[in-house]
């Protein structure tokens, strides 16, 4: 069975943030992601960890001002340092959690930037970033995220970040496989698990419902068949990643809404 683990960003909005990794943890998680946990000091994030027997798996590098619509700084031209330093408190954060993955975000595209000038541009800050994490036997994740969620966004298509992996040759650059994102963009999701998980590239995978965001078993996407086949490939090439749920639950943040909505986690289990 794949390995599951909560988006806590996503997850348990019925809770208070720091209240949401008991919640995973009573639901019968075992591990946890979220998007960006700058707001809390390490040590609060690392204690509920501990507490609850908990592994943290992803999160993200600092994406610039979020809130003023930016999604990442890596192929911007003219934001490397502030990229850098960004880069480096995520690092801080993945030390102090034993953190294995940074997703660092691509950017929305400048209208004045030519495609060679982001590509050369997001390629110089990926190297950099994952020299940094070598040293820590971090990995440095990229997303292809599709373009009704995102409009803008650099990465959008599984080939075009597998040939950058690739490009780059660094092992600690991978492939962060969002099968929302993917089948929105370009569906055929098993035979791009097929295609794709054997090469080493695939670092992490995420799901959600299509088209609307929610649980794997709603929407026009059979899961149920796809963890039979991440599994089937995972044991056919030693693949030992995590699943992240980074679904928002169709009951809100209502009492027990994602709890409700878990009779397809509970069913894997």
């Amino acid at each position: 069975m794949p390995r599951f683990a909560a988006n806590l960003s996503m997850l348990y909005n019925e809770y208070e943030f720091l209240d949401r990794f008991a919640a995973a943890a009573q639901d019968g998680f075992k591990a946890v992601e979220f998007l960006f946990p700058y707001a809390f000091a390490a040590q609060e994030i690392n204690q509920r960890l501990n507490d609850e027997g908990l592994k943290q798996v992803l999160f993200n590098a600092p994406p610039g001002n979020w809130d003023a619509g930016e999604r990442g700084m890596a192929c911007i031209a003219g934001r490397e340092k502030e990229f850098q330093t960004g880069f480096l408190q995520a690092l801080e954060y993945a030390d102090r959690l034993q953190c294995p993955n940074i997703h660092v975000m691509a950017g929305i595209k400048p209208n004045h930037a030519t495609p060679e000038l982001l590509v050369e541009t997001y390629c110089a800050n990926l190297k950099w970033a994952a020299e940094q994490a070598a040293h820590m036997h971090c990995n440095v994740l990229i997303e292809p995220i599709n373009v009704r969620d995102m409009p803008g966004y650099f990465l959008n298509y599984q080939a075009q970040a597998h040939d950058l992996v690739e490009r780059l040759g660094l092992p600690n650059i991978k492939v962060q496989m969002d099968l929302y994102h993917c089948q929105i963009m370009e569906g055929d999701l098993e035979m791009q698990i097929r295609k794709y998980l054997p090469t080493a590239r695939v670092g992490h995978f995420q799901i959600a419902g299509v088209p609307l965001r929610h649980e794997p078993d709603q929407g026009e996407v059979c899961f149920d068949h796809l963890f039979d086949v991440i599994d089937q490939v995972s044991q056919a090439c030693g693949w030992h990643g995590w699943v992240g749920c980074e679904y928002r639950p169709a009951r809100g943040v209502q009492p027990n809404a994602t709890r409700e909505g878990l009779t397809w986690f509970n069913q894997r289990g």
